[in-house]
């Protein structure tokens, strides 16, 4: 992992909260590319609320994609290709070419459409790519660093 991503991780966000949303649905993998999985986190907030840049970078796309309204922001200095985050079913507030600060708000989250299956409720779907490669969000959010106990009772 490149040093810039690494101190990218700590300066990411969540998406919508706070509080720390409820992940209604995790990130499963496809086995191939265009087989069945989850290639996200669907994150539970009420349509109308304000959706933040997880991370600064360039809005490379805000508009509609089968319907939905999706806004991507590619996160400049993260590798070749550059890590992308995106965002759906979203109303963005900001443009393609618009430089985006960490935790500015880029959007509202859209009510879900009725014949939309993907959540029960509604949510806000958060990926992260690399190229064509979907990547696990929470990869990148920053966390305490592990620690380890003493060992006791042992010779």
């Amino acid at each position: 992992m490149h040093l810039t991503t690494l101190l990218l991780m700590a300066a990411l966000i969540w998406p919508v909260g706070p509080p720390r949303p409820e992940i209604i649905r995790g990130w499963e993998p496809p086995a191939g590319p265009y087989g069945p999985g989850h290639r996200g986190l669907d994150l539970a907030a009420p349509p109308g609320t304000p959706v933040h840049a997880a991370a600064s970078g360039v809005v490379t796309f805000a508009g509609r994609v089968a319907g939905r309204g999706v806004l991507t922001i590619t996160l400049p200095g993260t590798g070749d290709p550059p890590l992308r985050t995106t965002y759906e079913p979203v109303t963005p507030t900001v443009t393609a070419g618009t430089t985006v600060t960490r935790g500015q708000p880029v959007a509202t989250l859209a009510a879900p459409a009725t014949d939309d299956p993907h959540c029960p409720e509604s949510c806000l779907h958060w990926g992260l790519l690399r190229g064509d490669s979907y990547l696990n969000p929470l990869l990148l959010l920053h966390r305490s660093p592990s620690r380890l106990l003493p060992v006791t009772g042992v010779p």
